[in-house]
């Protein structure tokens, strides 16, 4: 079932997100339902709170950014194949690396896209949607799509590593956001 995406201006979006246990009610059909809506909505990655559920859970399938990415490009972000991957109470451990700006965008912020320096590489210890630990590192674009879903679950937004005036240019955008004035070709829920 293809969810409502929750628009900017939900308290969903800036509540940290809490940790879930294996029997958690209704996980497979929820985490099926994270792939269609993902998918649904041309996104790369999806978090819970996106989809109105403050559990520490998230997805993303990088490989479809690999796909398109031209060979000098990945070798310029240092980038691995990608990964289809469910995130489940995950912790950064570590970033590093160079850091580098990337143009992103965000489901929950739709038609504003702005560029966000993060570092190259993030360590990370998540449980899988079988509930088994790891603990790995990932590089270049994937990184960074595990880094901006990771700020989904700890209450932050991209828009957050913008300079204070840029922001404040954004803001009549934003606030039409969550007023629901804006068009997209995929669900979307704004907060009343």
């Amino acid at each position: 079932m293809i969810l409502p995406i929750v628009a900017y201006g939900a308290p969903v979006l800036r509540k940290v997100a809490k940790d879930i246990v294996p029997d958690y009610p209704g996980l497979d059909k929820f985490i099926e339902d994270m792939w269609e809506t993902m998918y649904a909505s041309n996104g790369v990655g999806l978090a819970a709170p996106q989809v109105s559920k403050d559990i520490r859970l998230f997805v993303i399938d990088s490989m479809q950014i690999h796909e398109h990415m031209e060979e000098e490009e990945k070798q310029q972000y240092n980038d691995a194949p990608g990964i289809k991957q469910v995130f489940i109470n995950a912790q950064v451990e570590a970033i590093s690396g160079n850091e580098w700006a990337y143009n992103e965008g965000c489901l929950s912020i739709p038609k504003i896209r702005e560029d966000i320096i993060r570092g190259e590489n993030v360590t990370i210890r998540f449980l899988d949607e079988n509930f088994v630990e790891h603990v790995n590192t990932f590089s270049g674009i994937t990184a960074r799509v595990i880094l901006h879903e990771y700020d989904h679950i700890e209450g932050k937004l991209f828009i957050d590593y913008l300079k204070p005036l840029r922001k404040k240019m954004l803001q009549g955008k934003l606030n039409d956001i969550s007023k629901g004035k804006i068009k997209v070709d995929y669900k979307m829920s704004f907060a009343k």
